[in-house]
């Protein structure tokens, strides 16, 4: 039996809606129809002239269009990061030897993400020191085991 409480429950109305509209979108045959009514825009002119009202009929729908659907593709975007931060939080949480300090590190500021970038490119700049790419640590292990490595290479 889990231990993770039963909070999911059915998608509203508008999470339905977005995730359909987002999919639909999406697909191969909207595109080739947007390109169908570009063609036919495009087709029509010389029978309306290429006059004001033809060429806004075509502004106007391409903008509304893409002012609703930044919106749809923005939380689209938004909920497949965080999914994939809950992924990476549970692989962390159950990766014996791993930081549990990076859980959430999405949430870190932009100061303290660099300063792990930081740390990381120390760790990796030891790694090619030790020509050995292949192991790997945490941020806990990382300065013991560089220090074991360097006194076990220099006992040999």
């Amino acid at each position: 039996m889990s231990d993770t409480p039963k909070v999911f429950g059915k998608k509203s109305f508008f999470g339905q809606f977005a995730e359909r509209t987002t999919k639909v979108a999406g697909s191969t045959a909207v595109f080739v129809g947007a390109v169908g009514i570009v063609l036919l825009w495009a087709v029509t002119g010389p029978l309306f002239k290429y006059s004001e009202t033809w060429q806004l009929i075509i502004n106007t729908g391409t903008t509304i269009i893409t002012f609703l659907m930044v919106f749809l593709i923005q939380r689209a975007q938004n909920k497949d990061s965080l999914v994939l931060h809950l992924k990476l939080n549970e692989l962390i949480a159950a990766t014996k030897g791993a930081s549990n300090r990076l859980i959430n590190a999405q949430d870190f500021s932009e100061e303290e993400i660099r300063l792990i970038h930081q740390f990381y490119c120390l760790l990796a700049d030891k790694a090619k020191a030790d020509n050995d790419l292949g192991e790997t640590h945490s941020v806990e292990e990382a300065e013991d085991n560089h220090h074991e490595k360097l006194a076990a290479h220099r006992s040999d």
